[in-house]
């Protein structure tokens, strides 16, 4: 048997190329990466979700705020207060729609489409706000007929409510002296209960009876946030009053 030399050992384990250099892969450790992909994408979709969020609320909220300060600082009829609350949310929204679809090449057109569609979402969803509500959100039949009664931005603000507590429920909206007779209480002449001089009640009471108090926090700030007075009285009676603060 022949004698196996120090070449066939290098043959078997291809250490050697053509040119005597080796060719064997050079095993090497990767540089461990500081943070990981699992790390940061939760990180990514909470900020994108978040973004989404207040980006899906924000108009809502600036529909009642310009509309109340147009109203209570410029004395403003409500209507025509809530005219401009509706202007500044359609900007918002078509702002909001054009940036979105800003590497669009036809940018007139999907301007043109962006207004449209802005004007019509603000439009039917007030003229929704301001002329219907459902029997869930009544306490009794009598105070869905009054319903458009009450103050128009008023209107539109219990409506918003509605869309993330569909359990909200009105308790009270119009009064007259006969109802405090019929309780055995004094005529409360500065109620905002009764019609005021622009021909709207300024006031609206919903139950907080049943509900937690978490619950009945979140209602009273987002409320408070949109520029409206809220005032909680509790007991037998438990309720959140909430009223169109007064102009200066």
């Amino acid at each position: 048997m022949s004698e196996i030399t120090q070449n066939d050992i290098d043959w078997l384990l291809n250490l050697n190329g053509a040119n005597g250099v080796s060719t064997a892969p050079l095993i090497t450790e990767k540089p461990e990466k500081k943070g990981s992909k699992f790390r940061i994408r939760p990180l990514r979709w909470l900020t994108m979700i978040g973004l989404f969020a207040a980006f899906s609320i924000l108009p809502f909220f600036l529909l009642i705020r310009v509309s109340l300060l147009t109203h209570n600082t410029y004395g403003i009829h409500p209507w025509m207060a809530l005219l401009a609350g509706m202007g500044s949310t359609v900007l918002f929204l078509l702002i909001y729609i054009f940036v979105a679809f800003a590497r669009a090449k036809r940018k007139k057109v999907v301007a043109k489409l962006s207004l449209y569609a802005s004007t019509l979402m603000v439009l039917g969803y007030c003229g929704y706000s301001l002329l219907y509500l459902s029997s869930m959100n009544a306490k009794t039949e009598a105070i869905q007929s009054v319903y458009t009664s009450l103050h128009p931005i008023l209107r539109v603000a219990i409506t918003t409510v509605t869309l993330a507590d569909n359990e909200l429920l009105i308790t009270d909206i119009s009064r007259t002296a006969e109802d405090y007779k019929r309780w055995g209480l004094p005529v409360n002449e500065s109620s905002l209960h009764f019609k005021q001089d622009d021909g709207f009640v300024h006031a609206v009471d919903i139950r907080t009876k049943g509900h937690s108090e978490l619950r009945n926090t979140l209602v009273e700030q987002s409320l408070r946030l949109m520029g409206l007075y809220t005032l909680r009285h509790t007991g037998t009676a438990d309720h959140l009053h909430i009223s169109i603060p007064r102009g200066k």
